[in-house]
């Protein structure tokens, strides 16, 4: 049952990669990092990824993509996957070296953590993100630091029971070269998605967190659609550039005081170190 599961897993994962690779080269008016994150989480996630895609960032016509993206639950979704996709590489890299060390659970947890917040941060946030601060590295990591780590601990706080319960369910899904790895990484990086939004959600929210942006000049109407993206603004009527203005308002970014900002991280590592704690009734961790 598990075998032929994992067969139409795989197989709607495969057809899922191949459209939106197609759709992010023909038909999305987004960053290159917006759509690799879609890529690499619709590669962990299959299906439900793309239906997420399909949901939140696909632009239904030419001309339509800010609009259709601008709820705020649209705008978190698509706001998450550059924290999911990050911190989902990491621990995945992490998760196919940890069983060649003979470590136990509780290391090997530790260790797919560092690895997930360090590709997570330093990689899918502050360098993709760098552009939008005059291309200053550093200061890219410490204006990112705290959306990603309270987001990264929410992921967290998902993926690990997954990961570490079903290892006690498949214990030959611990080798990458096994096809159970695979999925249960995919399962437990939508359990970690799942736990992650509600952050998300409140950082897009607060304006603390960027969501979904697009290109500017990129999303130009199709001819008698009756219908002009905010992006052409600045070359049209004075009042379709207060619309562009009022966009780059919504995505200017607020920030927390270190009192602020502090006590959320503590919180997001209360919960996490809580899941664990149930983890460890459920499924032993060991150091």
């Amino acid at each position: 049952m598990l075998a032929g599961a994992m067969l139409v897993w795989f197989i709607l994962m495969g057809l899922s990669i191949a459209f939106v690779i197609w759709d992010s080269i023909t038909n999305a008016p987004t960053s290159w990092v917006q759509r690799l994150a879609w890529i690499l989480v619709i590669l962990y996630t299959g299906i439900i990824g793309l239906i997420f895609y399909l949901l939140t960032c696909r632009r239904p016509f030419p001309g339509s993509h800010d609009q259709f993206t601008r709820p705020t639950w649209k705008q978190s979704v698509n706001s998450e996957m550059h924290c999911l996709a990050g911190d989902a590489t990491g621990i995945l890299i992490a998760a196919s070296i940890v069983p060649t060390l003979g470590l136990t659970n509780g290391w090997d947890s530790i260790i797919e953590y560092l690895a997930g917040f360090i590709c997570g941060l330093f990689i899918f946030q502050a360098m993709m993100m760098r552009s939008m601060y005059q291309g200053n590295y550093l200061k890219a990591v410490s204006k990112t630091f705290f959306a990603e780590t309270v987001s990264m601990n929410m992921v967290m706080t998902g993926m690990i029971p997954a990961m570490v319960i079903l290892t006690s369910i498949w214990p030959n899904s611990e080798a990458p070269t096994n096809a159970t790895f695979w999925f249960r990484m995919s399962l437990a990086t939508i359990v970690g998605g799942i736990f992650a939004y509600p952050i998300n959600y409140w950082l897009v929210k607060n304006h603390l967190k960027h969501g979904c942006m697009t290109l500017p000049g990129k999303d130009r109407a199709a001819p008698n659609l009756g219908h002009c993206s905010h992006e052409c603004a600045q070359n049209s009527t004075p009042h379709m550039y207060d619309s562009f203005q009022e966009k780059s308002d919504r995505m200017q970014m607020h920030s927390l005081s270190i009192v602020h900002s502090t006590l959320w991280i503590v919180g997001t590592f209360i919960i996490l170190f809580f899941s664990l704690y149930i983890t460890n009734k459920i499924t032993p961790l060991h150091f």
